[in-house]
C-alpha cells in the first residue's frame, strides 16, 4: 500500500506548528509565510512584471519586531535538512541567529552564535527549543545587560491598521538600539533613498523615548521640506511633546522632541546661534538627517551644534555617505551599524528599477565654434574659439540645443502613452531651468493650454513654483506634471509618482548623482508606478558604471598634504548643497540664436536580474528568459499538453512581465499572440500561426461531428473566445458570460454535453486541436 505523502502545507499544519506550540511559542510569536521581499520589478520596453517573492515559512519573534529564528519547511519526500541553505539565507537577511529546517520528522538546528562542533545538530520533533531557551542564548550572544535587554525589548510604535515594518527597517532599528545598549554614542545608518529613513528614525526615537533612556531629543535637517515632512508625517505620534525650533519661537525647554532646521538655530553671529540657549547637556539624543551634507565637515558651522551637545548620543542618517579627503561621515559617526543599498532595495522589489536613455547631441560631442564675425543676441562678437559642453548653459546659451532637449522630453512622454507622468528636469542653474521651462511650454502648448501648471519651474528663488511643490509631491494631484529645477529637488523631496528624471547638467559628484536618482526610486503601487526612466543629455549616467555607485562608504585618510586612499575617492564634493547655494545663473551669459542642434545617437539600457545595466533588446530578453524556463521544444510541448500545467505557464509568463498579447504586437510578430506561439517562436524559432488560423484548423476536429446543435454552438463560441484572446477554455465559469449566456444557462449548456466532466473533456479536446499541427 502506497504511503500518503504529506505536502509542505500539511507538514506545517499537522506537525511543525503543533511542535512549536508544545514548546511554548505563543501564536503572536509565530509568523508564518513571512514576506521578506516583494520580488524584483522586471522592465523591458513597455512590459513590466515581478520576480518571485521571498518568503520564509516561519519567523519566530521573541517580541514583535525582534526576530530570533527562521524555519524552512519541506514536504516529507525531502530530507530533514534540505531546507537549511534556504533558511540560512533568510536568517542572514533578518539578522536572526537560530536557523531550522524540517520535513516534519524532526529538525536540523543551525546555531549561528556557536563556533564549535555543535553549530549544527539534529533535534527530535518534540525537542524544539522554547522561547526562553533561545532568548537566553540570544542575550548572551549580544552581551545584553539587564538595562540593555529592557531597551532592546521595548515595543515598536504600531497604530491599528498599520502595515508591518519591512525587514530591513526592523534590522536598522534593532542594530541601532543594540549598539546604543552596548554603549556606542556615535552611530551611522546608511539606507537608500526611498527606503524609509525617517520612519526608521522615528521608531528608534520612539523606543528610546518610551523606555526613558532618552528624554530630550533633537532631530536636525538642513531643508525646510525635510522638517515639515517629518513633523506632519512620521513624527506625528509624538503630538504635544514635539515642537519645531526657530529663532522666532525661542528656546522653550518644556518640550521633549525638538525638530530643527540647521540654518534656523545657527549662524555667523553669536546672537543667531539659538542652540546655545540650551545647556550642553540638555539633549540626550540627536538624530541628523541627510548627514552627508554640511554636518560632516569638521569646520562646518553646523558641525558645531553636534560638538556643543557632545555628551548626547548622535545618530547620522544618510543614503549617500560622504567620503572625501576632507569630509568623512565614518570618521565622525563610525562605521555604519546597518546598510541597505539601492541595489538591495531594487533586488527585493521595494525600490523601482530604472531604464537609462543616453542621448548625444551633436553640439555636445563636437563643440560650438562661431562663424567668422558671428555676434550674440545683443550684437556683441562671440569669442572665436571652440566652446565645449561644460560651458553650455553656464556661460554660453545655444537656443537650438535647448529646443532639442525639450522636444526629446516631450517625445518620450507622449510616446509612452501617458504625457502626464510626473517628471523632473535637472538644469545647470535657475536661469537655465527657466529657459527649459519655456521651451517645454512651447512644445506642449496644447497641454499647457488646458492648465498652465503642466510645466513649471520650481527653484529656490521662484515663489510661485515653490508654492506648487506640495501639489507636485502629492500622488493625487495631476499638476504640476513637468518640473524644471536646479538643485532644490535633488534631495529630500518625496515624489512617489515621479517616472522620469531628466539630467541636463554635468554632475561630477557621485553624492549628488545618487540623490538625483533617488527622486525616482520610490514605488507607488496605487499609481502603478513600478519603474522610472533616466533621460541623460550630459553623460551623468556614467556614474552607474562606477563600482562606487552602490558600494560601501569609502574611507579616506589624510596625512599632512598626502592622501592615503583605501579605495578610489568620490570626486567633486566641494560645493554646498543647501537651498541658498542653488545657482541663480550668471547675468553675463552669452546668448546665441539660430544655432542648429540635433540628436546624433541614443542608447537604451535596462537593469538585468543581477542589477547590472545592460543594452539588450526586448526580443533577446524574452528569448533568454524562456530558454531558461524550457530546456527544449519537447520540454515545452510536454508541459503545454497538460491543461493544468498550461495554465501555470500562462500565469508565469504574465508574472515575468512577458505578456504574449502585448509583446506580440510590440515585437511586430503578430497581434493578440497566443502564448503557445509566443514561446515556440521566440524560444525555438518556430513559425507563428495566428489565432484565426488555429481556429480554422480546429474546426476540422472530429468532436464537432459528435455533438448536437446546442453543444456545437458552445464549441463555436469557445473558438470565438479563443480568437479574441482567451486561453483557458475548459473552465465552466466561462459559460456564464456572453456570448454563452445568450445560448442558455450554465446548467443547460453543461447538460448539452452530458454533464460537467464531459464539458471539460470536450473543451480540453478542443484546446488540443488548436495546437495539434505543431506537435
Amino acid at each position: 500500500m502506497t504511503k500518503h505523502r504529506l505536502t509542505e502545507a500539511e507538514v506545517r499544519t499537522r506537525l511543525i506548528t503543533p511542535a512549536l506550540r508544545q514548546s511554548g511559542w505563543a501564536e503572536e510569536q509565530i509568523r508564518e509565510e513571512f514576506t521578506l521581499a516583494h520580488g524584483r520589478v522586471i522592465v523591458r520596453g513597455t512590459v513590466v512584471g515581478r520576480g518571485d517573492r521571498r518568503r520564509a515559512d516561519y519567523v519566530l519573534e521573541y517580541k514583535p519586531g525582534v526576530p530570533i529564528a527562521v524555519i524552512e519547511a519541506k514536504d516529507d519526500s525531502h530530507a530533514v535538512g534540505d531546507g537549511m541553505q534556504q533558511a540560512l539565507a533568510y536568517a542572514e537577511a533578518l539578522r536572526a541567529p537560530f536557523v531550522f529546517s524540517s520535513n516534519g520528522g524532526g529538525f536540523l538546528f543551525h546555531d549561528r552564535t556557536r563556533t564549535d562542533s555543535l553549530r549544527e545538530a539534529n533535534l527530535a520533533l518534540d525537542a524544539f527549543p522554547s522561547p526562553a531557551t533561545l532568548w537566553d542564548r540570544y542575550r548572551t550572544w549580544k552581551s545584553l545587560t539587564p538595562d540593555g535587554e529592557e531597551l532592546v525589548l521595548q515595543d515598536y510604535f504600531v497604530e491599528p491598521g498599520d502595515k508591518s515594518a519591512r525587514y530591513y527597517q526592523v534590522n536598522a532599528v534593532n542594530a541601532t538600539i543594540e549598539a546604543i545598549a552596548a554603549g556606542r554614542s556615535r552611530l551611522l545608518l546608511v539606507m537608500a533613498t526611498g527606503t524609509g529613513k525617517t520612519y526608521t528614525a522615528f521608531q528608534i526615537i520612539w523606543r528610546l523615548w518610551k523606555v526613558r533612556r532618552m528624554k530630550r531629543i533633537l532631530f536636525l535637517a538642513d531643508r525646510h521640506v525635510l522638517v515639515d515632512q517629518t513633523r506632519v508625517n512620521d513624527f506625528k505620534p509624538f503630538g504635544s511633546a514635539m515642537t519645531q525650533l526657530s529663532r522666532a519661537g525661542g528656546a522653550d525647554p518644556s518640550y521633549e522632541i525638538y525638530l530643527a532646521l540647521y540654518q534656523s538655530i545657527t549662524g555667523i553671529e553669536d546672537e543667531q546661534k539659538l542652540f546655545r540657549k540650551f545647556s550642553p547637556g540638555f539633549f540626550d539624543l540627536i538624530v541628523v538627517d541627510e548627514c552627508h551634507r554640511g554636518s560632516a565637515a569638521a569646520d562646518s558651522a553646523w558641525r558645531e551644534i553636534l560638538e556643543y551637545f557632545h555628551s548626547a548620543t548622535q545618530i547620522g542618517l544618510t543614503a549617500t555617505p560622504k567620503e572625501t579627503a576632507y569630509v568623512s561621515n565614518t570618521d565622525y559617526f563610525g562605521s555604519p551599524v546597518y546598510t541597505y543599498t539601492l541595489k538591495q532595495g531594487i533586488a527585493d522589489g521595494f525600490l523601482a528599477p530604472y531604464k537609462v536613455v543616453r542621448v548625444n547631441i551633436d553640439l555636445d560631442t563636437l563643440g560650438f565654434h562661431p562663424a567668422p564675425n558671428q555676434v550674440d543676441r545683443v550684437g556683441e562678437p562671440i569669442d572665436d574659439r571652440l566652446h565645449t559642453v561644460d560651458e553650455f548653459d553656464r556661460t554660453i546659451v545655444l537656443d537650438g540645443r535647448t529646443t532639442v532637449v525639450a522636444k526629446k522630453v516631450t517625445e518620450l512622454l507622449r510616446n509612452s502613452g501617458d504625457p502626464f507622468q510626473k517628471s523632473i528636469v535637472f538644469c545647470v542653474d535657475q536661469e537655465h531651468a527657466g529657459r527649459v521651462r519655456q521651451a517645454l511650454v512651447n512644445e506642449n502648448a496644447d497641454l499647457v493650454g488646458e492648465d498652465s501648471r503642466y510645466v513649471m519651474r520650481i527653484t529656490a528663488d521662484d515663489r510661485a513654483g515653490k508654492e506648487q511643490l506640495d501639489n507636485f509631491r502629492d500622488p493625487e494631484s495631476v499638476y504640476p506634471v513637468i518640473v524644471t529645477t536646479s538643485r532644490l529637488l535633488s534631495t529630500g523631496v518625496d515624489v512617489p509618482t515621479c517616472r522620469l528624471i531628466v539630467i541636463d547638467r554635468r554632475i561630477e559628484s557621485m553624492i549628488e548623482f545618487k540623490q538625483i536618482i533617488g527622486r525616482g526610486t520610490r514605488i507607488h503601487e496605487a499609481g502603478q508606478k513600478l519603474h522610472f526612466t533616466v533621460l541623460d543629455f550630459r553623460g551623468a549616467t556614467r556614474h552607474f558604471d562606477d563600482p562606487e555607485f552602490d558600494g560601501e562608504p569609502i574611507q579616506v585618510e589624510v596625512f599632512g598634504q598626502d592622501e592615503v586612499i583605501r579605495r578610489p575617492a568620490v570626486a567633486g564634493e566641494t560645493r554646498s548643497e543647501d537651498d541658498d547655494a542653488e545657482d541663480r545663473g550668471s547675468s553675463a551669459k552669452i546668448y546665441v540664436d539660430g544655432v542648429r542642434a540635433e540628436i546624433v545617437a541614443e542608447r537604451v539600457r535596462y537593469l538585468d536580474v543581477h542589477g547590472q545595466l545592460v543594452t539588450e533588446s526586448l526580443r533577446a530578453f524574452a528569448r533568454r528568459t524562456l530558454r531558461r524556463r524550457f530546456e527544449s521544444l519537447d520540454d515545452f510541448l510536454r508541459t503545454w499538453s497538460v491543461p493544468e500545467r498550461r495554465r501555470r505557464v500562462v500565469a508565469e509568463l504574465e508574472h515575468r512581465g512577458l505578456n504574449p498579447a502585448d509583446l506580440g504586437e510590440h515585437l511586430k510578430i503578430a497581434p493578440n499572440l497566443d502564448p503557445f506561439d509566443f514561446v515556440c517562436h521566440l524560444a525555438f524559432d518556430r513559425p507563428v500561426m495566428t489565432r484565426r488560423e488555429r481556429v480554422a484548423n480546429a474546426r476540422k476536429a472530429a468532436l464537432f461531428d459528435r455533438y448536437g446543435e446546442e453543444a456545437t454552438a458552445v464549441l463555436d463560441a469557445l473558438l470565438a473566445k479563443y480568437a479574441s484572446g482567451a486561453t483557458a477554455l475548459d473552465d465552466p465559469a466561462i459559460l456564464g458570460v456572453p456570448p454563452f449566456s445568450n445560448l442558455g444557462t450554465t446548467i443547460q449548456l453543461i447538460t448539452a454535453f452530458g454533464g460537467r466532466d464531459r464539458f471539460v473533456a470536450a473543451a480540453q479536446e478542443l484546446e488540443a486541436a488548436l495546437y495539434r499541427e505543431v506537435a
